[in-house]
């Protein structure tokens, strides 16, 4: 799967207890939900990663969205 960001993302995972915390600037979440929907409707691609080397701010927590049937 191919992401393709908005201009001037920004995008971080924070856990919290028993609580996963996504932040973004509206780009990021933008983006997010463009990855989102590529996922739900995309055939043969059931997850994406997404980490501090891969889309999310320095000292993010791994992101892992996962398509169930």
């Amino acid at each position: 799967m191919e992401f393709d960001w908005v201009d001037g993302f920004e995008l971080s995972v924070r856990i919290d207890g028993d609580a996963a915390i996504i932040s973004g600037n509206a780009a990021g979440l933008r983006s997010l939900a463009k990855h989102l929907d590529a996922l739900a409707n995309q055939d043969g691609c059931s997850h994406f990663h997404l980490d501090k080397h891969n889309s999310l701010e320095d000292g993010s927590a791994d992101l892992i969205i996962e398509k169930t049937e």
